[in-house]
Order: C-alpha cells, then sequence, then structure tokens
C-alpha cells in the first residue's frame, strides 16, 4: 500500500508523481490543502516534521523529502529503473539531483510567489498579514520573512532568474552528449527538473530557453510527449489553473 500526501501544484509532490507514474504504481492520493495551512497541523507534522509536501507512507514506513521518496521507489520497485546501472553514471545523475534541488528548485520560488501567491494577501490588513506570517514554520521561515508584504525586491528576481538561466546552460551542455538530462534513459535527473521547467513555462518564462537552448526546447516536449508527464500533470495541477489565474505574465515577477 502507497499513499501519497501531496499538493496539485506543488512541484515537489509533481516529482513523485512523474516517477510514481513512470514506474506504473498505484497509489492512494491524500491531498493536503497548503492555503488552509493544513501541511502545518499538528497532525500533518507528527508524519512530516518539515511541514511540507510530498510524504509517502509504504506498509506503515514513513518517506519525506521528494527526492528521497523517488529514490526509495527506485529501490524498493526497481523493475522501471530511474538510476543507471554503472555507478559512476548513478553518481552523475545525483550529483546532478543535488544541483537541481539547490539551485532552480529554490529559484523558482521567487517568481512563483511574487506573480501567483502574493495576490493572496492583497485583500489583508496589516494585523492579519502578520498573524498569517506567525505560523511556525519548520523550515523555510527566513523564505516568508524575505518575501514580506510587497513580495521580493527586484534584486532577489534578478538572482532566482540568473539562477535558473545558469541550469538551462548546463542542461544544453548535458543534453549534446546524452538524450536526456539522467543519460541514455529518462530518468531520476529529469524528474527532478522537468515540474521546475514546467512552472516557468507556466509562469510565461519559455522564451528563456526556447530563444536560447534548442536542445532543452526539444527535451521539454519530448518529456511533455511521456504520458506520465499526463498523469503527473493532470487537470487543475499547474500553478496558473489551481488558482485560476490567467494569463501569468513576467512583468509581473517583481513588484
Amino acid at each position: 500500500m502507497l499513499k501519497l500526501f501531496h499538493a496539485n501544484h506543488s512541484t515537489c509532490s509533481q516529482k513523485v508523481r512523474l516517477c510514481l507514474a513512470e514506474k506504473g504504481l498505484k497509489y492512494q492520493s491524500q491531498l493536503v490543502n497548503l492555503a488552509t495551512k493544513e501541511h502545518l497541523t499538528p497532525e500533518y507534522l507528527a508524519i512530516n516534521p518539515n511541514g511540507v509536501v510530498p510524504t509517502l507512507i509504504h506498509d506503515g514506513a514513513i518517506i519525506t523529502d521528494s527526492g528521497v521518496i523517488c529514490e526509495y521507489l527506485d529501490e524498493v520497485f526497481p523493475s522501471v529503473a530511474m538510476l543507471p546501472t554503472d555507478p559512476a553514471e548513478r553518481a552523475v545523475v545525483r550529483a546532478w539531483g543535488r544541483y537541481l534541488d539547490e539551485v532552480p528548485t529554490a529559484a523558482i520560488r521567487v517568481p512563483s510567489f511574487n506573480m501567483a501567491f502574493l495576490p493572496r494577501y492583497d485583500d489583508l490588513d496589516d494585523q492579519t498579514f502578520q498573524q498569517q506570517q506567525a505560523n511556525v514554520r519548520p523550515i523555510r521561515k527566513q523564505f516568508y520573512e524575505r518575501m514580506g508584504r510587497k513580495g521580493f525586491d527586484d534584486s532577489e528576481v534578478d538572482a532566482a532568474m540568473d539562477q535558473f538561466n545558469a541550469t538551462l546552460v548546463r542542461m544544453e551542455k548535458r543534453l549534446a552528449d546524452a538524450p536526456w538530462i539522467s543519460g541514455e534513459n529518462f530518468g531520476l535527473a529529469d524528474i527532478i527538473v522537468l515540474p521546475l521547467v514546467d512552472r516557468m513555462d507556466d509562469l510565461s518564462f519559455a522564451n528563456m530557453w526556447e530563444d536560447m537552448f534548442p536542445r532543452v526546447t526539444d527535451w521539454f516536449q519530448r518529456a511533455k510527449d511521456r504520458p506520465s508527464f499526463t498523469q503527473a500533470f493532470y487537470p487543475k495541477s499547474r500553478l496558473s489553473e489551481f488558482l485560476n489565474i490567467a494569463p501569468l505574465r513576467p512583468a509581473d515577477a517583481s513588484t
């Protein structure tokens, strides 16, 4: 029995759903409402003390962190491998995973919050806003503090966009030598980065790769053509659809 606690539009949740779909694994879906802070309730924190999604429960074992969940699934259900068999190649893919988690995953939160989540605060008075921000957040507390009432400033937005562009540069170089970021086969590194590129596409930043990185453009289309993409990105799971915001414009990224 696999039970996944996740959120529709969470990129980390999308990552795990992609992995499950690629492996053909069925699971019980338990949606976590981030808007109502369900991920910060005592009940959820009891299974995931980080207060983030996703969380996987498999036969009573609790697995947290999306990358760890994907590697766990690969070990327990190895018939469709997400990592290469060669140890050196596996190390390359794992290094990609560390980079993608540390750099672009953090970077895309800045335009995501400025463009999509910040409008949630428009109708709040200062006291109510401060009360919401006072929610105990086990991790990323400083992220919300930096965001503030008016969102991230131009310097933070520029730094985030530079980090994402640097990721595209690395991807383009990697794709000159292999069809996928993971090597010869679609795998863990592709699963980690695909929701990030899709988020930036959803935020109307596709010109960042379509104008400069043809291999990334081709990779993104091939990745979206896989059956797993439709299963992981079901209707209303993209940010603009989930929040009913259309269109999301790059000009809205900074305030």
